[in-house]
């Protein structure tokens, strides 16, 4: 079981293999994290922009002239085009955002046609590292999807449990948040809940056990659970914490990082091949971590030498 963020690093680096990571139009920024995680042997950048901007950008890192690969695109508006075509035709294994917008980022890796997208939809796992235990929490969605149905919740749910498998967590526990925990046919997040752990009871989802509704407290401690008469194994031992919209999940991966001073990564999960986003609250170290999970995930689809 892989407990830590030094355990996804290590066991990236046991693969022997560093995979290639396209990103568009990156700036200095961009350029220190390839050059830590190429230092790291994790990776070989594939930079896609203007070429004489990416070599100067270059001269200010440790990238050696055998470390990446330049693609000459001196438009804008196709460089990330050409990043994603990269990835798709197997000439790259991940896709690192670099310096397009989050929106237009999005909208073109989720393009039906020219995009990454292998799954209805794309959620985004907020991965935690427990501040007085060796063990990692999985929380989504914290990115992208605003209002998901039942059905959406049950595609993200099985994202996240995509994600436990490779992180080895064995029959993982997920507690199904919701404002309260009783079911309350006015507060929609509960039904779902309620119909969720239903399926998870007939092992809909494979083996794992799943609680829900849970509020917060319920779901964090065992005693408040069984003060409100809910007994569970789950609760008090969370492995992914599903939340009711990205709203609630957002604010959730900002308030652990900011006021918890917990250490977070994430993985985009839905996509043919990894993608890893730059959000502002992940520290730079972390995002080194991300790109270190997205090896792990790239391994379960080919290797480019």
């Amino acid at each position: 079981m892989i407990g830590t963020f030094k355990d996804i690093l290590a066991r990236s680096k046991e693969t022997g293999v560093r995979k290639r990571a396209a990103i568009a139009l990156p700036d200095r920024r961009h350029l220190e994290l390839l050059d830590a995680a190429t230092q790291a042997g994790l990776i070989m950048p594939v930079l896609v922009g203007d070429g004489k901007m990416l070599e100067a950008l270059r001269k200010g890192t440790g990238l050696a002239a055998s470390d990446w690969r330049t693609i000459h695109e001196p438009d804008p508006g196709q460089a990330l085009s050409r990043a994603i075509a990269l990835v798709k035709n197997k000439e790259a294994d991940i896709l690192v955002q670099g310096g397009t917008d989050h929106q237009p980022f999005i909208n073109q890796v989720s393009d039906a046609k020219m995009g990454l997208m292998n799954s209805r939809l794309m959620s985004y796992v907020s991965l935690y590292q427990l501040l007085k235990r060796e063990k990692l929490i999985l929380v989504t969605d914290t990115y992208m999807q605003n209002q998901p149905s039942l059905t959406d919740k049950q595609l993200i749910l099985e994202h996240a449990l995509r994600l436990a498998a490779l992180l080895e967590i064995p029959r993982p526990k997920v507690a199904v948040l919701a404002a309260i925990e009783q079911v309350n046919p006015s507060i929609p997040s509960t039904l779902d809940a309620a119909i969720l752990s239903k399926m998870a009871d007939r092992r809909q989802f494979g083996d794992i056990v799943l609680e829900g509704p849970l509020d917060i407290d319920c779901a964090l401690d065992q005693n408040a659970a069984a003060r409100k008469g809910v007994h569970s194994e789950v609760t008090g031992n969370v492995d992914i914490y599903l939340t009711p919209e990205m709203d609630t999940g957002y604010l959730l991966a900002q308030l652990l990082v900011y006021i918890g001073k917990m250490q977070m990564a994430g993985a985009l999960m839905g996509t043919s091949s990894p993608v890893v986003l730059d959000l502002p609250f992940v520290s730079a170290p972390n995002k080194v971590i991300e790109i270190a999970l997205a090896v792990l995930l790239a391994c379960k689809g080919g290797v480019h030498e």
